[in-house]
C-alpha cells in the first residue's frame, strides 16, 4: 500500500541545535503509529512540524498526495488548512466555553454546519462516555474527562490525520490505563489515522501498529511492536523498550566473561555481531527473564548462573523486586512472593544468591561502549511490557 503521510528528509532546528535530523516517515492509511523516546529526542518537535506549528528549515510533508509543506519549493500550509485532530498534554479546553462547545469549535472553524445539525458533537461525546457533561465547563471536570473532552474534539471532524501529544502523561495511573485502553478501542472502532508521541514504552506497546524510536532527532528502529520488542536493534531501543539489565562482557579464550570472572555461555543468545578476543560487548535482558535461587543445584539445566549478593528488594503484593550485585554491576528481576518471601525477608543486603537466566533472553551487542551514555536505563520500566 502506498503510504498516505510521507515525511522526507524533516530538519528542525533551534539555533546551533538540530532538534529534528533528515527524518524519514511513512504513515499508512488508518495506521497508528507511536513515536517513542526519551525527553529530547525531538519526537515532539516532529509531531508540531506534522501539524504546521513548527517550520522546518528542510524535508517535506505530504498528506494523501498533496505537499503541506516543502522546504525547496516554499510551501507551507497552515495548521489550520491541513485539516488534523489535535490531542494536547496539557487538554487545552477552552475555559469559557462549556464542553458543547469545546467539542463544536473544530467543526465551526472548518464551517462543517451540517455536521453540527446531524449530531457530530453528540456523537462525539458519546464515543467517549461524556455525553452526561455536554453543558459542564472544564473546571467541571475532572482531568480524565477533560481529556476524554479533548479526544471528542480531536475526533468530531473526522480529519485526516489526528495527533496525540503525550496525552496521557498529566492522569493518574488507573485513569491513564482507562483513557489509553479509550483511545485503543475508537481507533479499532473508526480506523482513523494517528501519530502519537510518548517516552512511556507499555503506551508504546498498547496501542502502536508501529513503532518509531528516535534518538537525537533520528530515528533509531521502526517497526511492528512484536518485531521490535524480540529484536531490538541497538542497546540504545532494547534498554529503552525494557531489557533494564545490563551485562558488559570480554571476550576470553574460553569465551564471553563478566565484570565477575564467570564465563558466559552465548550460544544460544541473540548476538548482533561476532567479537574476536579481547573485544567487548554489552548483554541486555528483562528483569523478568530473571529466576532467583537458593544455590547453583536450584538452576534449570541450560540457564546462565551468576554468583550475586542481595541490594535490596521492595514488596509489590504478588511479588518482590529484588535487585542483586554481581561484579560490577546490579541486576533487577521480580520474584514470586509466595515462593521467596520468607528467605527475602529473613535476608539483608550483602547476603550471597544465585541468580540465572536463559541465554535465549539475551540481546548482545558489539558495538557498544563500556557503561553506555546512550543507553536511558532510568527509562526502563520493570517487567518489559508492562
Amino acid at each position: 500500500m502506498t503510504s498516505r503521510f510521507a515525511v522526507s528528509g524533516l530538519t528542525k532546528t533551534y539555533g546551533t541545535n538540530v532538534v529534528v535530523d533528515h527524518l524519514d516517515l511513512d504513515i499508512e492509511h488508518g495506521e497508528f503509529l507511536v513515536l517513542l523516546g526519551p525527553s529530547g529526542c525531538g519526537k515532539t518537535t516532529t509531531l508540531r512540524c506534522l501539524a504546521g506549528l513548527e517550520t522546518p528549515e528542510g524535508g517535506s510533508i505530504a498528506f494523501r498526495d498533496d505537499r503541506v509543506f516543502d522546504a525547496a519549493t516554499k510551501v507551507n500550509v497552515p495548521a489550520h488548512k491541513r485539516n488534523i485532530g489535535m490531542v494536547f498534554q496539557s487538554y487545552a479546553l477552552w475555559p469559557h466555553m462549556t464542553v458543547r462547545e469545546n467539542i463544536q469549535y473544530p467543526l465551526k472553524v472548518r464551517k462543517l454546519k451540517q455536521a453540527i445539525a446531524d449530531g457530530a458533537v453528540d456523537s462525539a461525546a458519546g464515543m467517549v462516555d461524556c455525553g452526561g457533561l455536554l453543558d459542564r465547563y472544564p473546571s467541571q471536570l475532572s482531568g480524565g474527562q477533560q481529556q476524554r473532552v479533548a479526544v471528542a474534539r480531536g475526533l468530531v471532524a473526522q480529519p485526516d490525520l489526528v495527533l496525540f501529544d503525550e496525552p496521557l502523561s498529566n492522569l493518574d495511573a488507573r485513569l491513564r490505563d482507562q483513557v489509553r485502553s479509550q483511545i485503543h478501542q475508537l481507533h479499532q472502532n473508526l480506523g482513523f489515522t494517528a501519530v502519537f508521541v510518548t517516552h512511556d514504552q507499555a503506551e508504546a506497546f498498547a496501542l502502536g501498529d508501529r513503532l518509531a524510536i528516535m534518538k537525537s532527532g533520528k530515528i533509531e528502529q521502526y517497526d511492528e511492536p512484536e518485531f521490535v520488542f524480540e529484536n531490538p536493534v541497538s542497546e540504545y531501543v532494547a534498554a529503552f523498550i525494557g531489557m533494564g539489565n545490563r551485562l558488559e562482557l570480554r571476550r576470553g579464550h574460553d569465551g564471553w566473561i563478566t565484570s565477575a570472572d564467570d564465563v558466559v555461555d552465548l550460544s544460544d543468545a541473540v548476538v548482533r555481531d561476532r567479537a574476536d578476543e579481547g573485544k567487548t560487548a554489552v548483554a541486555r535482558f528483562r528483569p523478568d527473564d530473571v529466576s532467583l535461587h537458593d544455590s547453583m543445584a536450584d538452576v534449570p539445566a541450560g540457564n546462565i548462573a551468576l554468583h550475586a549478593e542481595l541490594v535490596t528488594y521492595e514488596y509489590g503484593g504478588r511479588y518482590f523486586d529484588v535487585t542483586v550485585k554481581t561484579g560490577v554491576e546490579q541486576l533487577s528481576l521480580r520474584a514470586n512472593a509466595t515462593r521467596h518471601s520468607a528467605a527475602l525477608r529473613a535476608s539483608r543486603p550483602g547476603d550471597p544468591l544465585v541468580v540465572s537466566f536463559s541465554p535465549s533472553s539475551l540481546r548482545v551487542y558489539t558495538d557498544s561502549v563500556p557503561d553506555s551514555a546512550d543507553a536511558p536505563r532510568d527509562l526502563a520500566t520493570t517487567g518489559g511490557r508492562s
